[in-house]
């Protein structure tokens, strides 16, 4: 295979080549799309145990006593409803009602806030964010901490019994979207309850150098190893939007489906423009489509009604491994967004029929 010199290696990487991953170019880092085949990964995490290495995403630490505030008016949801060991789902608006990114917000202690943003936006974040510093004149210390850390994804029903005879404690009382400090195999690391597959799990936030260990004894306890490819299915499957696919500059909160993490209640950038499309409602919006015809829906594929009309575009779109048909994410017209509507994806110039469903897919059955 040849040498790709100008992408960065993980931690991990070393571990990847060990076990013959097929490894891609994403973003910017050499990252494995797959081991021993899409399938069996994807499967392995929805019925059993499977691990991800995502230490491509970005970690940085925000502190200070002005950073509360600073987060409040970047943000989309509401900081102040954090408390130490609670994580936080939101995004940061462009100041034109697009999005800079999807993020996660992890409150360590008053006024220590860790960002988890995604590996394509880290550099525009940070610019971002330094500039929001910059201008507002914010009393804060801004760190990029990803160089640092490894991050890797255990994700599936079995994922506690695969994790908890590395710990001193039980990881399996971690409720959802909480985290802890925690020793594994004697080293600190971040014990995180969430994923982005919807199988359950954690996220380890490990010392970079010590990352090789965890990993081979996560692989003697009988963990699949699974690349960027089952990720992606499996989130697919949930939902999940995929910054880049579904979310971007030029869509807004509400139409994206994420108005549950846009608090009104208080100031943000945007506030007024995303109030004044909710009330009027989105022109499109992001709906599941399963496809009743064969075919899979691919990004850019168009979506029309049975006359031929076109009245949206898939984003993201797969064959489900678990349910066994395709299934797209898709910016639909609102008149025609309705679930149960009967709509049609043009693949290769045939109109192949599909329905309107919600998310997440898994609970069509």
């Amino acid at each position: 295979m040849m040498e790709k010199p100008n992408l960065i290696k993980t931690p991990l990487h070393e571990k990847h080549l060990e076990l013959g991953a097929k490894m891609v170019d994403y973003s910017g880092f050499e990252m494995p799309v797959s081991y021993d085949g899409l399938k069996a990964e994807h499967a392995s995490v929805r019925e059993k145990v499977g691990m991800f290495d995502v230490s491509h995403m970005g970690e940085f630490t925000l502190k200070g006593e002005d950073a509360l505030t600073l987060l409040q008016n970047i943000t989309t949801n509401d900081v102040s409803n954090l408390c130490d060991g609670k994580i936080q789902y939101s995004c940061i608006p462009n100041g034109k009602g697009g999005i800079v990114d999807d993020l996660l917000i992890y409150r360590m202690s008053e006024g220590n806030y860790m960002l988890v943003v995604n590996a394509s936006n880290m550099d525009k974040d940070w610019a971002f964010i330094e500039n929001k510093i910059k201008d507002g004149g914010y009393n804060v210390t801004f760190e990029n901490k990803s160089d640092d850390l490894a991050l890797i994804a255990l994700q599936g029903p079995n994922a506690t019994d695969a994790l908890s005879p590395l710990m001193t404690v039980n990881p399996g009382e971690l409720a959802y979207y909480t985290f802890i400090s925690a020793d594994i195999l004697g080293v600190e690391c971040i014990v995180s309850a969430t994923g982005y597959t919807g199988a359950g799990g954690y996220e380890l936030y490990i010392p970079g150098e010590h990352s090789g260990r965890v990993w081979s004894k996560l692989l003697e306890n009988g963990v699949t190893p699974c690349g960027l490819g089952a990720r992606d299915t499996l989130r697919m499957e949930m939902g999940f939007c995929l910054y880049g696919n579904d979310i971007d500059e030029t869509t807004n909160p509400i139409e994206a489906g994420l108005g549950w993490i846009t608090k009104f209640s208080k100031d943000f950038t945007d506030k007024n423009l995303l109030e004044k499309i909710k009330a009027e409602g989105p022109s499109r919006r992001l709906k599941g489509l399963k496809m009743l015809g064969r075919g899979i829906p691919r990004k850019g594929y168009e979506v029309v009604t049975q006359s031929g009309e076109v009245v949206g575009e898939v984003t993201s779109g797969t064959m489900s491994p678990t349910l066994g048909y395709g299934i797209g994410m898709a910016y639909i017209n609102s008149e025609f967004s309705k679930k149960g509507n009967k709509l049609s994806v043009r693949i290769r110039n045939k109109d192949i029929e599909a329905e309107v469903v919600m998310f997440p897919f898994l609970n069509q059955g």
